[in-house]
């Protein structure tokens, strides 16, 4: 199985998105736009994962008892050598350190943590050519956007499923996170 750990959108979000993305969408853009209800904001790609690891994974998860995230969306950016429109979202401390946490749980299963600096954001479109694509979509862009904030009481293990239109995302384990409202 080829897993994932992340973060879901509420709803709010999830519409304020869809309808940026229907204005900035065109029928020949080269782009191949994501379907929103497979839009989250990734703390670490486990990539194929044997039973063990499952179980591993999935019980050192279960041991985290951190504080909720509040969630904040901050501009729309261009990952421009791998073509990609993204949302990026606001690097809140409490979420820096639900992602380390989640990675190193992972690391105690046999997963190797991401080299690259944590960049959290939901990614948005892909250019399916060589960039330009992404020249036409940045001039459509007239203001950035404002979008609503949340705070985050959970978060999931996906199994993602590849197909011909895309990946198709099913949660495999939900993971509460400590809510000091009350």
């Amino acid at each position: 199985m080829r897993l994932f750990i992340g973060i879901p959108l509420a709803v709010a979000v999830r519409g304020e998105l869809s309808a940026l993305a229907a204005r900035l969408r065109s029928r020949d853009d080269g782009l191949r736009w994501t379907a929103p209800e497979s839009w989250h904001i990734t703390l670490e790609f486990l990539g194929n994962t044997s039973p063990e690891q499952y179980e591993c994974v999935a019980a050192r998860l279960s041991e985290l008892h951190l504080p909720s995230v509040p969630i904040a969306l901050e501009r729309l950016e261009f990952f421009v050598r791998a073509g990609i429109l993204i949302a990026a979202v606001r690097p809140a401390p409490q979420l820096l350190l639900l992602q380390q946490r989640v990675s190193a749980a992972a690391g105690l299963c046999g997963f190797t943590p991401e080299a690259r600096p944590y960049q959290p954001h939901i990614t948005l479109a892909r250019s399916k050519g060589k960039g330009r694509e992404l020249t036409e979509l940045k001039a459509k862009i007239q203001r950035q956007p404002a979008f609503s904030s949340y705070v985050a009481e959970e978060f999931f293990l996906y199994e993602s499923f590849l197909g011909a239109t895309g990946s198709r995302y099913e949660i495999r384990k939900r993971f509460p996170l400590i809510s000091y409202s009350s």
